[in-house]
């Protein structure tokens, strides 16, 4: 066991990674388990009314988090890994980054307010919808891909959970009754804000990096990020969509129900993606270098995430009952089946993350990882709400994991293409 431990931080390439692991489970673990803490307090006090509609308001504005983000935690994170070294490319790459994310924040705020004063379902709580979209705000300056680029995701772990502690604590103080729902995106927001401008002060501060407006490249970056964009807000539909088709077709109780049982499960697969995220710029640097040593590399770590996500969904399935039963309360027990439903997901989620994230992206295949994600996306809202409508709840619900699985069939049909030179579309 101790040369087990030896072996893993024998090499800096080894301590660099471990150190990433630590600091990105961390971050993840304050991102998804913090609000976990807060979850059966929430539905309680503001009631499964009330928290369905703080979720539904959550789901609407994730699109918009999507839109600023617009794929850059991931190609920005490739292009500043490979230009680590060279301090003018990271000027260009830094501020032509963070300059179409404050455009994208901009048009946002404009679309947003157009379809709130549009629309009653909106404009009867449009402060709910305003405070939420504070979280937008900050994910615009929040520059997770600069530091993970870097593999230096120790500084923005300490600020982040900061950040969130003092947030999380807050709710625990102020959020009294159910009324008082909208503290809720109020107390988000300003958490992922103060973290955004802690970071930007240490990226001026400790990395010396300097804003060059003359030096900006914003059509190749908004070029490179935009398969990767597909990519993810389609994945993003798929993940806010029920949610937004249930507060439509249904009711914010069901919503509610849901949406708890979803913050459980993407808990869980944040675990599995921070793996992948964690190797995304090491297998980055060595498919240039050593393609064979990338393959290689890429399928043990496939083979292992996918049975630990096994073990995962196995254990869940056998203490769910206990779990739920103590964790949400006996009224949630009644609802159970949409759990079972969304654990299986944990499998297809990281067999999804593999084959994209470490796979096509990894290899430059952008397109290709859009294509993967865009079209099944596009059947799902399509089918979706003739299913909601006209059927039932429950046969909605495996409309998603269906539609992972016609995920996975596509990327593993683009990989095979090119690991053993298949004929193109």
């Amino acid at each position: 066991m101790i040369q087990f431990i030896k072996s893993l931080t024998n090499t800096e390439e080894k301590k660099t990674l471990l150190s990433n692991f630590f600091s990105l489970s961390v971050l993840q673990a304050f991102t998804y388990i913090l609000p976990l803490l807060t979850l059966p307090y929430l539905t309680k006090v503001l009631g499964i009314e009330n928290f369905g509609l703080v979720m539904f308001a959550q789901s609407f504005i994730m699109f918009f988090n999507v839109f600023v983000d617009y794929g850059f935690n991931l190609s920005a994170t490739k292009e500043v890994s490979i230009h680590r070294n060279n301090k003018e490319k990271l000027t260009e790459i830094f501020s032509s980054v963070l300059t179409i994310k404050v455009i994208l924040l901009v048009v946002s705020f404009v679309i947003l307010s157009i379809i709130v004063f549009s629309f009653d379902k909106f404009s009867n709580n449009w402060e709910l919808y305003y405070f939420t979209f504070l979280t937008v705000i900050g994910q615009a300056i929040f520059p997770i891909w600069y530091f993970q680029g870097l593999e230096m995701m120790k500084y923005i772990t300490i600020v982040n959970i900061t950040s969130k502690l003092l947030f999380t604590m807050a709710i625990f103080i102020f959020i009294k009754v159910g009324s008082d729902y909208i503290l809720v995106p109020i107390f988000n927001g300003l958490g992922f804000i103060i973290g955004g401008i802690i970071s930007q002060y240490i990226i001026f501060k400790k990395f010396h990096q300097n804003l060059n407006f003359h030096n900006m490249n914003l059509k190749k970056h908004f070029k490179n990020g935009l398969h990767v964009f597909l990519s993810i807000s389609s994945s993003t539909v798929l993940s806010a969509t029920p949610i937004l088709l249930i507060g439509t077709f249904l009711d914010y109780t069901t919503v509610g129900y849901y949406s708890a049982y979803e913050k459980i499960i993407s808990a869980i697969k944040s675990f599995f993606y921070i793996i992948n995220q964690t190797f995304f710029p090491r297998l980055s640097k060595i498919f240039i270098e050593n393609k064979n040593k990338y393959k290689k590399l890429w399928i043990k770590l496939s083979l292992y995430t996918v049975i630990l996500s096994i073990v995962t969904f196995v254990i869940l399935f056998i203490l769910s009952k206990i779990f739920i039963k103590y964790y949400l309360g006996e009224s949630f027990l009644t609802q159970l089946y949409i759990f079972y439903t969304l654990a299986i997901t944990i499998i297809s989620y990281t067999i999804i993350n593999s084959l994209g994230l470490n796979g096509l992206l990894v290899i430059g295949k952008n397109k290709q990882l859009a294509t993967s994600q865009v079209i099944p996306t596009i059947i799902f809202i399509f089918l979706s709400p003739i299913v909601i409508k006209h059927f039932s709840f429950k046969y909605f619900l495996f409309i998603i994991p269906i539609t992972d699985l016609f995920i996975i069939l596509i990327r593993i049909y683009f990989l095979r293409e090119y690991f053993y030179g298949k004929p193109k579309i």
